[in-house]
């Protein structure tokens, strides 16, 4: 059974990845307005993944005898200024998550929690790809530069990613 002090932060930590889904989806739609299919693509993918990662931590809360509380989501961010900000935003979004993940694997250690423990580990293995992702993206943002061609290129590639399976 989880304690309540888990139960909130688990919670918590929900809620968080519902935001993280909305946020994605939001890029998504910027990119999809600027004519960028591709990368609007790849987002969408994360706003699902993101959401799958909610539901995994919802089903773990209910697993545990706990009780999960779904609460509204704040609205994110609608508008930037270029691909690359968009992706450095993104890459910034996931240290801030992996921090986030990281404070749940403290306090599991701390309340004695070893299930927890073990099931936050794939979200650690998770953040350390959603991070490599999002700034291997940023850098070769960085590359082009003002290159059209090249970043045409990019939106084609990053139109083929596919759902990761969980």
């Amino acid at each position: 059974m989880l304690s309540e002090t888990m139960q909130n932060a688990f919670n918590n930590q929900l809620n968080a990845e519902m935001f993280s889904s909305n946020l994605y989806l939001s890029m998504a739609a910027y990119l999809e307005s600027i004519n960028l299919p591709g990368f609007a693509h790849w987002m969408e993918i994360q706003a699902q993944e993101e959401l799958g990662h909610a539901l995994k931590i919802y089903k773990y809360i209910n697993e545990r005898r706990g009780r999960a509380w779904v609460r509204g989501v704040e609205s994110p961010q609608g508008t930037w200024n270029s691909p690359l900000e968009v992706f450095e935003h993104a890459l910034k979004h996931e240290q801030y998550v992996t921090a986030s993940i990281n404070k749940l694997v403290e306090m599991a250690t701390l309340e004695k929690d070893t299930a927890s423990q073990v099931f936050l580990h794939w979200f650690v293995n998770e953040q350390v790809e959603e991070e490599k992702n999002a700034d291997s993206i940023v850098q070769q943002l960085k590359m082009i530069g003002s290159s059209v061609g090249a970043l045409l290129v990019l939106d084609h590639h990053l139109g083929k990613r596919e759902a990761a399976a969980e």
